[in-house]
Protein backbone atom coordinates (compact mmCIF):
# COMPACT_ATOMS: atom_id res chain seq x y z
CA UNK A 1 0.00 0.00 0.00
CA UNK A 2 1.28 3.65 -0.83
CA UNK A 3 2.77 5.71 1.84
CA UNK A 4 0.96 8.81 2.35
CA UNK A 5 1.30 11.04 4.77
CA UNK A 6 0.84 14.93 5.25
CA UNK A 7 3.55 17.70 5.55
CA UNK A 8 4.71 18.22 9.25
CA UNK A 9 8.20 17.88 10.96
CA UNK A 10 7.88 14.03 11.01
CA UNK A 11 7.77 13.55 7.24
CA UNK A 12 9.45 16.21 6.13
CA UNK A 13 12.23 14.22 8.07
CA UNK A 14 11.50 11.26 6.24
CA UNK A 15 11.39 12.70 2.67
CA UNK A 16 14.86 13.97 3.68
CA UNK A 17 16.18 10.44 4.16
CA UNK A 18 14.51 8.54 1.60
CA UNK A 19 16.06 11.42 -1.08
CA UNK A 20 19.56 11.38 0.02
CA UNK A 21 19.30 7.50 0.30
CA UNK A 22 18.22 7.51 -3.56
CA UNK A 23 14.66 7.03 -3.16
CA UNK A 24 11.20 8.91 -4.52
CA UNK A 25 8.93 10.89 -3.18
CA UNK A 26 5.94 12.53 -4.25
CA UNK A 27 5.19 16.27 -3.28
CA UNK A 28 2.98 18.85 -3.94
CA UNK A 29 3.77 22.04 -5.96
CA UNK A 30 1.53 24.95 -7.23
CA UNK A 31 0.54 23.33 -9.88
CA UNK A 32 0.38 19.58 -10.05
CA UNK A 33 1.61 16.66 -8.07
CA UNK A 34 5.11 16.17 -9.20
CA UNK A 35 7.58 12.99 -8.75
CA UNK A 36 11.37 13.77 -7.38
CA UNK A 37 14.71 12.75 -6.14
CA UNK A 38 18.22 14.40 -6.07
CA UNK A 39 18.83 15.62 -8.86
CA UNK A 40 22.78 14.38 -8.30
CA UNK A 41 21.98 10.62 -8.05
CA UNK A 42 21.66 8.65 -11.77
CA UNK A 43 20.11 5.74 -9.92
CA UNK A 44 17.00 7.77 -8.52
CA UNK A 45 17.10 9.45 -11.62
CA UNK A 46 16.48 7.04 -13.70
CA UNK A 47 13.85 5.53 -11.19
CA UNK A 48 12.17 8.33 -12.40
CA UNK A 49 12.00 7.67 -16.20
CA UNK A 50 11.21 4.25 -14.94
CA UNK A 51 8.18 4.51 -12.21
CA UNK A 52 6.31 7.04 -15.05
CA UNK A 53 7.47 5.01 -18.03
CA UNK A 54 8.81 7.77 -19.55
CA UNK A 55 10.32 8.42 -22.48
CA UNK A 56 14.89 9.26 -21.86
CA UNK A 57 14.52 11.83 -24.37
CA UNK A 58 12.44 13.82 -22.04
CA UNK A 59 13.78 16.53 -19.73
CA UNK A 60 13.41 16.80 -16.09
CA UNK A 61 13.17 19.78 -14.07
CA UNK A 62 15.33 20.46 -11.05
CA UNK A 63 12.39 22.48 -8.52
CA UNK A 64 14.90 25.16 -5.78
CA UNK A 65 13.79 26.63 -3.03
CA UNK A 66 14.87 30.41 -4.44
CA UNK A 67 16.65 31.81 -7.77
CA UNK A 68 19.73 32.47 -5.31
CA UNK A 69 20.22 28.52 -5.81
CA UNK A 70 20.96 28.59 -9.49
CA UNK A 71 24.76 29.48 -9.36
CA UNK A 72 25.29 27.20 -6.70
CA UNK A 73 24.06 24.14 -8.92
CA UNK A 74 26.79 25.61 -12.11
CA UNK A 75 23.71 26.88 -13.65
CA UNK A 76 23.53 30.54 -15.61
CA UNK A 77 20.21 32.24 -16.48
CA UNK A 78 20.68 33.59 -20.11
CA UNK A 79 19.16 37.10 -21.17
CA UNK A 80 15.87 37.57 -21.37
CA UNK A 81 15.40 34.74 -19.33
CA UNK A 82 17.10 36.34 -16.09
CA UNK A 83 14.68 39.54 -16.38
CA UNK A 84 11.21 36.69 -17.16
CA UNK A 85 12.58 35.05 -14.05
CA UNK A 86 12.65 38.18 -11.93
CA UNK A 87 9.06 38.66 -12.94
CA UNK A 88 7.52 34.87 -12.73
CA UNK A 89 9.44 33.40 -10.07
CA UNK A 90 8.26 31.72 -8.02
CA UNK A 91 5.49 30.34 -10.00
CA UNK A 92 4.51 28.60 -12.82
CA UNK A 93 7.37 29.53 -15.06
CA UNK A 94 10.58 27.29 -16.20
CA UNK A 95 13.20 28.53 -17.68
CA UNK A 96 15.95 26.65 -19.30
CA UNK A 97 19.29 27.65 -17.89
CA UNK A 98 22.90 26.64 -19.45
CA UNK A 99 24.73 24.04 -17.80
CA UNK A 100 28.72 25.49 -16.84
CA UNK A 101 31.21 22.72 -16.83
CA UNK A 102 30.85 22.84 -12.35
CA UNK A 103 27.28 21.96 -12.66
CA UNK A 104 27.05 17.87 -11.42
CA UNK A 105 23.16 17.82 -12.00
CA UNK A 106 22.42 14.79 -13.57
CA UNK A 107 19.43 15.79 -15.59
CA UNK A 108 21.54 18.27 -17.38
CA UNK A 109 19.87 17.66 -21.31
CA UNK A 110 22.60 17.43 -23.54
CA UNK A 111 23.01 17.94 -27.13
CA UNK A 112 25.99 18.14 -28.84
CA UNK A 113 24.49 20.08 -31.98
CA UNK A 114 23.03 22.67 -30.12
CA UNK A 115 24.88 25.97 -28.46
CA UNK A 116 24.81 25.81 -25.94
CA UNK A 117 24.89 22.16 -25.83
CA UNK A 118 24.48 21.64 -21.75
CA UNK A 119 20.91 22.90 -20.49
CA UNK A 120 18.70 22.43 -17.32
CA UNK A 121 15.16 23.68 -16.54
CA UNK A 122 14.31 25.13 -13.74
CA UNK A 123 11.76 26.51 -11.07
CA UNK A 124 10.98 27.81 -8.08
CA UNK A 125 7.60 26.95 -6.82
CA UNK A 126 4.97 29.42 -5.73
CA UNK A 127 3.88 27.20 -2.78
CA UNK A 128 4.50 27.28 1.02
CA UNK A 129 4.38 23.73 0.88
CA UNK A 130 6.99 22.73 -1.85
CA UNK A 131 9.57 25.36 -0.75
CA UNK A 132 8.90 24.32 3.28
CA UNK A 133 9.89 20.69 1.70
CA UNK A 134 12.90 21.97 -0.81
CA UNK A 135 14.03 23.89 2.76
CA UNK A 136 14.38 20.19 4.20
CA UNK A 137 15.42 18.21 1.02
CA UNK A 138 17.51 20.66 -1.11
CA UNK A 139 17.05 21.44 -4.59
CA UNK A 140 14.74 17.96 -6.49
CA UNK A 141 14.73 16.95 -9.95
CA UNK A 142 10.94 16.18 -10.95
CA UNK A 143 8.36 15.35 -13.12
CA UNK A 144 4.21 15.62 -13.15
CA UNK A 145 2.89 12.51 -11.11
CA UNK A 146 1.77 10.21 -13.24
CA UNK A 147 2.18 7.70 -15.68
CA UNK A 148 3.51 9.21 -18.70
CA UNK A 149 0.61 10.27 -21.41
CA UNK A 150 -2.05 10.40 -18.53
CA UNK A 151 -3.17 13.54 -16.68
CA UNK A 152 -1.26 15.00 -14.21
CA UNK A 153 -1.99 13.88 -10.36
CA UNK A 154 -4.15 17.17 -8.48
CA UNK A 155 -4.00 15.14 -4.92
CA UNK A 156 -1.87 12.22 -3.72
CA UNK A 157 -4.30 9.60 -4.04
CA UNK A 158 -4.14 9.93 -7.91
CA UNK A 159 -0.67 10.34 -7.82
CA UNK A 160 -0.41 7.00 -5.47
CA UNK A 161 -3.17 5.31 -8.03
CA UNK A 162 -0.98 5.84 -11.29
CA UNK A 163 2.82 4.99 -9.54
CA UNK A 164 2.12 2.83 -6.66
CA UNK A 165 4.91 1.10 -4.96
CA UNK A 166 7.48 2.36 -7.24
CA UNK A 167 7.43 5.95 -4.65
CA UNK A 168 8.83 5.28 -1.17
CA UNK A 169 6.68 7.88 0.23
CA UNK A 170 3.92 10.23 -0.87
CA UNK A 171 3.90 13.72 0.44
CA UNK A 172 -0.01 15.19 1.00
CA UNK A 173 -0.20 19.30 0.53
CA UNK A 174 -4.03 18.72 -0.60
CA UNK A 175 -5.25 19.38 -3.70
CA UNK A 176 -2.93 21.05 -6.03
CA UNK A 177 -4.58 24.15 -8.85
CA UNK A 178 -3.75 21.91 -11.47
CA UNK A 179 -4.44 20.69 -14.29
CA UNK A 180 -1.98 23.13 -16.29
CA UNK A 181 1.84 22.67 -15.74
CA UNK A 182 4.31 25.21 -15.59
CA UNK A 183 5.35 27.23 -18.60
CA UNK A 184 8.78 26.22 -20.34
CA UNK A 185 10.51 28.83 -21.82
CA UNK A 186 14.20 29.29 -23.24
CA UNK A 187 16.29 31.65 -24.76
CA UNK A 188 16.49 31.50 -28.78
CA UNK A 189 18.50 34.62 -31.01
CA UNK A 190 16.10 33.95 -33.80
CA UNK A 191 12.15 33.62 -32.08
CA UNK A 192 9.86 36.45 -31.10
CA UNK A 193 11.32 38.54 -28.04
CA UNK A 194 14.81 36.27 -28.15
CA UNK A 195 12.74 33.53 -26.79
CA UNK A 196 11.31 30.21 -27.60
CA UNK A 197 7.75 29.04 -25.68
CA UNK A 198 8.82 25.21 -25.46
CA UNK A 199 5.51 24.86 -23.79
CA UNK A 200 2.77 27.05 -23.28
CA UNK A 201 0.90 26.14 -19.33
CA UNK A 202 -0.31 28.40 -16.56
CA UNK A 203 1.22 31.59 -17.85
CA UNK A 204 -0.08 32.41 -21.35
CA UNK A 205 2.55 33.25 -23.71
CA UNK A 206 1.24 36.87 -24.46
CA UNK A 207 1.30 37.49 -20.71
CA UNK A 208 5.26 36.05 -21.44
CA UNK A 209 5.79 38.52 -24.04
CA UNK A 210 4.28 41.64 -22.60
CA UNK A 211 6.35 41.34 -19.60
CA UNK A 212 9.54 41.60 -22.10
CA UNK A 213 8.11 44.59 -23.45
CA UNK A 214 7.84 46.04 -20.47
CA UNK A 215 11.29 45.65 -19.35
CA UNK A 216 12.16 47.05 -22.67
CA UNK A 217 9.96 50.24 -21.94
CA UNK A 218 11.36 50.28 -18.66
CA UNK A 219 14.34 51.72 -19.78
CA UNK A 220 16.65 48.46 -21.16
CA UNK A 221 19.46 49.71 -23.01
CA UNK A 222 20.04 47.35 -25.11
CA UNK A 223 17.59 44.88 -27.54
CA UNK A 224 16.18 41.92 -26.59
CA UNK A 225 17.51 40.16 -29.81
CA UNK A 226 21.49 41.44 -28.91
CA UNK A 227 21.00 40.41 -25.91
CA UNK A 228 19.88 36.47 -25.86
CA UNK A 229 21.90 33.09 -25.90
CA UNK A 230 20.48 29.79 -28.12
CA UNK A 231 18.80 27.54 -25.45
CA UNK A 232 16.71 24.73 -25.38
CA UNK A 233 14.66 21.29 -24.02
CA UNK A 234 12.55 20.08 -20.93
CA UNK A 235 9.10 19.19 -19.24
CA UNK A 236 6.49 18.79 -15.94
Amino acid sequence: MARIMPIDEESLALATRLIREGELVVIPTDTVYGVACDPRNPDAVDRVFKAKHRPRAKSLQVLLASVDDIDALGLDLPVPLDRLSAEFLPGAFSPICVARDDCKLVTVRVDPHAHPSRTQGIRVPDSADTLRILAATGPLAASSANLSGRDSAQTAQQAADDLGDAIALYLDGGPTPGPLSSTVVASDPHGRDGIAILREGVIPQSRIHEALHGSLRGGASRSVESDVNDDGGITA
